[in-house]
């Protein structure tokens, strides 16, 4: 299963004849990086991680966003070597071999899917938020959200299902059944409006701050009251590392880059930093304005002890940020600027879908290429007479996407979709150590500089938040991956081409979904 790795040079030939003209500078890469990351963690997360660390978010998005940069200039020189556009599954392929590369490809799974999941239930928020705004009906809260989940199991009281959540993911899956593609100037479009939410929420919120909401600044310490695992400022970093998953997409340009050698970097750490002080304005504004305070200490967003508490805060008239589903547009409206709260509330409801486009592009792309290597029925990449597209495996993920947003919390669903990606990027970065050992004199397009020192660095910055996510969604990984090997084991290990000796590479098929980000133009 080791020895079984598909060969560079194999992805290479492929690559060579669809070479991408190298035209992206450094501005460009930056854009591309800003539009990709800035997205629905910042929109949806405020509420979950003033929870977990109160005002200390604050540095929780400094933390996140530095793991991140770490962990990107690994992906960039493998991304640089493997120019396929594909992902980590078909990096691990090539270094590791068909074991580890069919474990990253599972783990995948939690960070496309479960993040298409966490999108939706952001979708639904400010889509209600919305409604009552502008009609006064509200949704039964029963139909509004999913149960409350605990160790013991889940709690009916506060919800049933998230009906809204539902429809959307279900809308998206329809329209990529039929082959909608989501065009380079639509992509601008939508990045715009978000860009523009964010800071017309930093204009209106910033002079509003007041200095005694950021006390005390970490009601939950560094690392949350002793016996809980995800809460205070580090656990919030576990969580809000889902707002900068995105960042990628700087790295797997790299073959349409000038001169990535410098031009990567520039724009990996250029789109980080920004977005960085984008996520630092919002947040400060947010909490300056109304506070972030925790309901009780010690208790994790979205559990049943947290609904109760929503619950009897809700009772007495408050709502403080950390209840919220619609965490800006809520803390517009309670500064009085219901208008804006409204537009904020729109671009969500405008731009959100699209980033459900994007994670089911590249979750469907995953479960595609593994289906023509012979890891899973071939059957799955079956493609629809009419409209052209995999519609098997394109169903298969919305339902999963809709029962997971119908169910879970979009905090805990975060959580989660965060296990599988940094399990993703530990793999990556120890990817290139390997090849810097076992091929030396390969080209690199991009070198990870202090590669001895960033590498290791980026392994142990994702170990780190991961053993600082809630104990639930540590779990999910283990579990998920004994049963991926169940999987593997009972068919993708006789099925699979490479095994049988036949090395194709299907990530540049004519017909396999789409990128999760959008080519340049």
């Amino acid at each position: 299963m080791f020895k079984r790795v598909k060969p560079l040079d194999a992805i290479l030939a492929t690559a060579g004849k669809k070479s991408l003209e190298r035209t992206l500078g450094p501005v460009q890469l930056t854009l591309l990086g800003v539009g990709a990351i800035i997205g629905t963690g910042i929109f949806v997360l405020t509420s979950a991680a003033a929870q977990k660390a109160g005002p200390g978010m604050i540095v929780s998005f400094i933390i996140a966003g530095t793991v991140c940069a770490i962990a990107a200039l690994c992906y960039s020189e493998i991304a640089s070597m493997v120019p396929v556009s594909g992902s980590a599954y078909t990096y691990s392929y090539a270094v590791v071999g068909e074991l580890l590369a069919w474990m990253v490809g599972w783990a995948l799974i939690l960070e496309y899917a479960v993040a298409a999941s966490a999108v939706s239930v952001g979708w639904s928020g400010y889509f209600m938020g919305l409604v009552e705004s502008w009609t006064g009906l509200t949704i039964p809260p029963s139909l509004a959200s999913g149960p409350a989940w605990s160790m013991s199991g889940p709690d009916f009281s506060h919800g049933i299902i998230n009906l809204p959540a539902i429809v959307v993911a279900m809308a998206v899956t329809a329209l990529l059944i039929r082959g909608t593609k989501e065009s380079a100037f639509a992509n601008a479009v939508l990045v715009a409006i978000k860009v523009v939410a964010l800071t017309l929420f930093i204009v209106l919120a910033l002079p509003k701050a007041d200095a005694p909401h950021f006390q005390p600044f970490a009601p939950n310490g560094w690392f949350g009251p002793e016996g809980t695992s995800g809460l205070g400022i580090v656990g919030a970093a576990a969580s809000i590392f889902f707002a900068y998953v995105g960042f990628d997409a700087v790295s797997t340009a790299a073959e349409e880059t000038r001169d990535p050698q410098r031009n990567v970097p520039i724009g990996l750490i250029g789109s980080l930093a920004i977005c960085t002080v984008f996520y630092l304005l919002v947040a400060a504004g947010a909490i300056g304005t109304i506070g972030a305070q925790p309901t009780a200490l010690g208790v994790q967003p979205g559990s049943a002890e947290f609904a109760k508490e929503c619950a009897a805060l809700a009772a007495q008239g408050q709502n403080p940020l950390v209840c919220s589903d619609e965490a800006l547009a809520h803390v517009l409206r309670a500064i009085n600027y219901s208008w804006a709260g409204d537009l904020v509330g729109l671009a969500a409801n405008l731009a959100l879908p699209s980033v459900i486009l994007m994670m089911l592009y590249g979750q469907t792309r995953i479960f595609f290429v593994m289906a023509r290597d012979g890891l899973l029925p071939e059957r799955l990449a079956t493609i629809h007479p009419k409209y052209k597209t995999p519609y098997v495996v394109t169903l298969m993920t919305g339902i999963f996407v809709a029962i997971a947003a119908a169910l879970l919390p979009v905090g805990q669903l975060a959580d989660i979709s965060n296990s599988g990606t940094l399990f993703a990027f530990f793999m990556v970065s120890l990817a290139v150590l390997l090849l810097r050992v076992r091929d030396p004199g390969r080209k690199r397009p991009f070198r990870t500089p202090l590669v001895w020192v960033i590498a290791p660095l980026s392994m142990l910055g994702c170990i780190a938040l991961f053993v600082n996510l809630p104990i639930e969604a540590m779990l999910v990984l283990p579990i998920w991956g004994g049963i991926g090997l169940l999987v593997y084991y009972a068919y993708g290990y006789r099925k699979s081409h490479v095994g049988r000796g036949l090395m194709e590479v299907h990530e540049r098929d004519a017909d396999a979904p789409q990128q999760p980000v959008p080519p340049i133009d």
